[in-house]
């Protein structure tokens, strides 16, 4: 939203069943806080687009027959990310951290689950940058092995993503050189915010796009974007409900991590940085079993031969086991955000 809008009576779209007129700048959720701004927009957006698109992978998107998954008779649309270079959306926050920041001599430092560490690394030596990764202990090995590919040093630090944050910043204060956050951090959100200026593009006028959640960059990202024209919904496991919790509190609060999809929807916490766009512009967050994000990514393989990690399919459980149910006719975009996984061994 840019500054300066001036407030204009909307309907909104978040009370279903019900018109409730408000006066709120377009795309504003009444229930958000009245001082939160935006600090990105799709102006904003739009400028890192065109920055970044030498670099990446416009991914394709698929229309899907919803009749094949038992789905309402609904306009179904699958966006491929999990195409993109290095596995997954990451790869776009990567080269825009590395685009629109002067890095230093030293390079760059990151920690990941598994996903950002492996765009960072890609990212680096696409542009010939030094990259240091800290991945905790449960990163898949497919991703530490495209992170070793890339050249990047690769360290293993702690259990879960928290712990190879902290070994990060040690790094960091001794070295000099740049931090790429994985979700808390402007550039970040920009670059994954792209993902939804190319979805518009290639799908116009979606109703609602489901969205995995972790940190929460990717959300933020595309909820920006759209800053209110579509429903966008979060989708996190039951085990890791990092922005049910913030919501709930109000500011980002300390979360589970146990879920199958623990290396990339599991970071303790969401970003600061992210919480007011997901309060003012994400519709809902509805939380998915373990056991449907399986089902998700077996229904994926038969019906598309896609190889989907958990993370990566969570936004698709949400469908198919009825956390999110939508009206007969709705346009719906689910986001299959990463294609890391250790069900393809080419060794059998």
């Amino acid at each position: 939203m840019a500054t300066g809008d001036a407030p204009t009576p909307i309907v909104t779209p978040h009370a279903p069943g019900r018109d409730v007129t408000l006066s709120l700048s377009k795309g504003e959720r009444p229930d958000a806080p009245s001082e939160t701004r935006p600090f990105i927009d799709p102006a904003e957006i739009r400028d890192t687009a065109r920055l970044i698109a030498p670099w990446i992978r416009r991914t394709p998107v698929i229309p899907l027959d919803p009749a094949d998954f038992g789905l309402p008779e609904i306009e179904l649309f699958a966006k491929l990310e999990l195409l993109q270079h290095a596995g997954s959306f990451k790869t776009r926050g990567a080269f825009a951290n590395l685009l629109l920041r002067a890095v230093p001599p030293a390079g760059v430092v990151a920690a990941s689950g598994g996903n950002h560490g492996a765009a960072v690394a890609y990212a680096a030596m696409k542009r010939g940058i030094p990259a240091t990764i800290f991945v905790p202990s449960i990163a898949p090995p497919a991703k530490l092995d495209r992170i070793r590919e890339y050249g990047a040093e690769l360290v293993i630090a702690g259990d879960r993503y928290a712990d190879a944050l902290t070994a990060c910043e040690a790094k960091i204060a001794g070295s000099g050189a740049m931090a790429v956050h994985a979700f808390d951090q402007r550039e970040t959100l920009l670059g994954q915010a792209t993902l939804a200026l190319e979805l518009e593009e290639q799908v116009p006028q979606l109703d609602t796009l489901l969205v995995a959640v972790g940190g929460g960059g990717l959300i933020g990202g595309i909820a920006a974007f759209y800053s209110g024209r579509v429903r966008v919904l979060g989708v996190e496991p039951e085990g890791a409900p990092t922005l049910t919790r913030a919501l709930a509190a109000g500011r980002p609060v300390d979360a589970p991590t146990e879920s199958i999809a623990a290396d990339s929807l599991a970071p303790r916490r969401v970003g600061e940085l992210m919480l007011p766009l997901a309060q003012r512009y994400v519709d809902r967050v509805v939380l998915v079993r373990d056991d449907a994000i399986r089902d998700a990514q077996e229904r994926l393989w038969r019906a598309l031969t896609l190889v989907a990690e958990p993370g990566g399919a969570a936004a698709f459980a949400a469908l198919l086991c009825g956390a999110y149910v939508p009206t007969r006719g709705e346009r719906v975009g689910v986001l299959i955000s990463g294609g890391h996984s250790a069900a393809v061994d080419f060794t059998r």
